[in-house]
């Protein structure tokens, strides 16, 4: 739980808008072939009507629940391959519904190639930190909601910038077999899990993201060596 609570705070942190994401989401159950990109980013995503545009109740544009008026600003909350499903104005009143990703201009050319992206990268950041694990391309914002507080941190600056380096001790919880008796005086074994430290590791950052991983003792990485993930993106 307190682990649960420490993650919910480190991405408060480091995405403000994931502090609103549970009362600003949206209503409409998540279609097959769609994702949720509301609360990703620390703004929300806005773009505007090009022409005349029809918002539709699924993304599969079967059926016209209104229209936006050209140069309408909406709000991106959901998106498939060839649609966004947005908030915004439309000509008969507040909407939510989708419309096609042609039907939107935004300032960011690449926006739904980013939107994706973003969205496998933060799936991907939070399956490390399920399982407490670091990767190369984390930022040390993630890196402390996977393994917590560090045992030691330092930092330098030179000509290419600030450079921070973080130390953990690794432990793996470690069956344990004890004898005693129980109430009737039966001989019984109890199966306990005890912390062992099996290594430490050393985190060096560049700009913020983990640019190199060294186990300065054991084996803490495991067999499947370092792990690499896409850089963060930045809208």
């Amino acid at each position: 739980m307190k682990r649960l609570f420490f993650l919910a705070l480190c991405l408060m942190a480091f995405f403000p808008a994931f502090a609103q994401l549970s009362k600003n989401k949206s209503s409409l159950p998540q279609e097959p072939g769609t994702f949720s990109i509301e609360g990703l980013t620390p703004k929300p995503i806005v773009v505007r009507i090009q022409a005349e545009a029809p918002v539709y109740s699924t993304n599969k544009f079967d059926r016209a629940i209104g229209s936006f008026a050209p140069g309408m600003p909406v709000t991106v909350v959901s998106m498939s391959d060839t649609s966004y499903r947005v908030r915004g104005r439309a000509r008969h009143g507040d909407v939510a519904g989708w419309v096609r990703q042609s039907d939107v201009l935004s300032a960011d050319p690449k926006l739904a190639d980013k939107l994706k992206k973003l969205f496998e990268r933060t799936q991907q950041v939070a399956e490390l930190i399920k399982n407490n694990q670091v990767a190369l391309g984390m930022t040390s914002e993630e890196v402390q909601a996977s393994l917590g507080k560090p045992s030691r941190k330092s930092a330098k600056i030179n000509a290419n910038g600030k450079e921070e380096r973080l130390e953990y001790a690794i432990y793996e919880k470690v069956p344990q077999v004890t004898t005693g008796r129980d109430a009737f005086g039966q001989i019984v074994q109890t199966v306990v899990y005890v912390k062992v430290e099996v290594g430490t590791l050393s985190l060096s950052f560049k700009d913020g993201i983990v640019d190199q991983i060294e186990e300065t003792k054991g084996n803490p990485l495991g067999n499947g060596g370092v792990k690499i993930i896409p850089l963060p993106i930045f809208f």
